[in-house]
């Protein structure tokens, strides 16, 4: 189109001409701009070479049980179109006479080693790398490896599971280049965002998009507040930084909702405003010390806000209070609504135990409440959250997708029991076994395959008891009621 412009100029009236040069300006100019801006280019050159690549290596125990006939499994890349086809066929097969291929005389298969890729990047040119915890978890060596293919052991530093962010070391051959953390709190929704990793195991891969939300809530733990962005992130990106134009990172990809595995545009990115906290704490402690209140909340819902006169509605209703916990002596009370917490607002219940979780331990800080229509403001030292809470998880057949936790007289009383026997479900995964047999957040579990649960300890001891394959069946209390549950964890 553009070639036919000065044949057609000379045509027409020089106004005329004027007006058709300008419409093919903005044609030409239109497909420029839905390319991005053009410093995604610099942004890349600048940090490519602080982004890694995590090299995994597990072994696994393996036994054949008779005969099944496995074959031994190609070693695929994480997310090859091929691995569903090759683990379907190799778990259906059977060789000649039944027999197992790469098994002992008994029939057993023998120990292998399975490899995964993940992403990473560098923080200190000093050798310290921050990527995701499921990226290495359960992994007998770990390896980072540079852009320029050099690959080099790391050791691990710590993780935190709750926000799945691990800390590695490593010493360096060469000097490096690291990246810094920017503000994630400043983020604006359609703010431009890149994304650099391993997808596929293709090696070092840039993408860009949108900031598409902030502090999204999906239900996977108790500190959600994830950066959701329509950059191609896939299989392999995991552990892998979300930079702004400034070459700064905002995030760590973390996970993506898609039904076909790959990308579909919603990917979520831990906000560097955690990342940071998390880090600094797993460098100088190896473990992370987490603020604790000591108080259960609950929505603000509208109906609430207007019996309370809040408008709009906004801030953390305190449901209850522990005895023991550094919120009582600070005078926080049942039926009080936390609007303030450091100076930060808390627009919704949600906020607070993030932001108490982020605030050091034996910190004297400043809260601001409404309770009965007015404005306190109150102060309370931070205390440090214990490890009250334990994931559902059987060894060796995966996590039965719930959380649960103890239950307080305070949590025992709202939920109209006399005694605080059980432990109480704080979380379910969706899709999870614990999901599709009906579990609910607020279920009290009373026993495990007809054994009495009164503690954590005793909840952990019979699930860990659990048999692969077998299905588990538990007391619930729900309410006023009482029901059986059958749960089958997966293999």
């Amino acid at each position: 189109m553009t070639r036919a412009i000065p044949a057609l100029s000379r045509r027409l009236s020089p106004w005329l001409a004027a007006i058709c040069l300008g419409a093919a300006s903005v044609l030409i100019s239109a497909p420029a701009l839905a390319r991005g801006p053009d410093g995604i280019a610099d942004v890349a050159e600048k940090v490519i070479d602080a982004v890694v690549n995590i090299s995994t290596s597990q072994t696994i125990e393996a036994k054949g049980g008779g005969g099944d006939g496995r074959g031994t499994m190609p070693q695929l890349p994480p997310g090859s179109p091929f691995e569903e086809f090759f683990d379907d066929f190799f778990k259906n097969r059977r060789g000649p006479g039944g027999g197992s291929k790469g098994g002992d005389k008994n029939g057993d298969l023998q120990p292998r080693k399975t490899n995964s890729l993940g992403s990473g990047f560098i923080v200190d040119t000093s050798g310290i790398v921050v990527t995701n915890n499921h990226v290495i978890a359960d992994a007998d060596e770990i390896n980072v490896i540079m852009n320029d293919g050099t690959k080099i052991k790391a050791e691990l530093v710590g993780v935190d599971k709750k926000t799945d962010l691990a800390v590695l070391k490593f010493k360096p051959v060469k000097p490096l280049v690291a990246v810094k953390f920017g503000d994630s709190d400043k983020l604006r929704l359609g703010e431009w965002v890149i994304a650099i990793g391993n997808p596929f195991s293709l090696g070092g891969t840039v993408t860009a998009g949108i900031v598409s939300a902030r502090n999204r809530d999906i239900n996977s733990g108790p500190y959600d507040s994830y950066i959701q962005t329509d950059a191609a992130i896939n299989r392999g990106n995991s552990g892998g930084p979300l930079f702004n134009l400034d070459g700064e990172v905002i995030g760590v990809n973390t996970l993506i909702i898609s039904p076909s595995g790959g990308s579909i545009g919603i990917g979520f990115a831990v906000p560097s405003k955690t990342v940071a906290g998390v880090v600094d704490q797993l460098r100088q402690f190896g473990e992370l010390r987490r603020g604790w209140l000591g108080v259960r909340i609950q929505q603000v819902t509208d109906e609430i806000a207007e019996s309370l006169n809040i408008k709009p509605p906004r801030g953390a209703l305190i449901a209850g209070v522990e005895d023991k916990g550094p919120a009582k002596p600070a005078g926080i009370e049942p039926g009080d609504v936390v609007i303030k917490f450091d100076g930060k607002e808390i627009k919704d219940s949600g906020d607070l135990p993030i932001i108490v979780a982020r605030t050091p331990v034996d910190r004297r800080v400043r809260m601001k409440v409404l309770r009965d229509k007015k404005e306190l403001q109150l102060t309370v030292s931070v205390g440090e959250l214990k490890d009250e809470e334990v994931v559902a998880s059987a060894p060796e057949k995966g996590e039965l997708g719930m959380t649960v936790q103890k239950l307080t007289p305070q949590i025992a009383e709202s939920l109209g029991l006399e005694k605080a026997d059980g432990v109480v479900v704080s979380a379910v995964d969706p899709g999870s076994v614990a999901d599709e047999a009906g579990i609910r957040r607020g279920d009290v579990i009373l026993e495990v395959d007809r054994k009495p649960i009164r503690s954590i300890d005793e909840y952990k001891k019979a699930v860990a008891g659990i048999r692969k394959g077998k299905g588990v069946l538990l007391l619930v209390r729900r309410g006023e009621s009482t029901l059986f549950l059958a749960l089958k964890p997966q293999n």
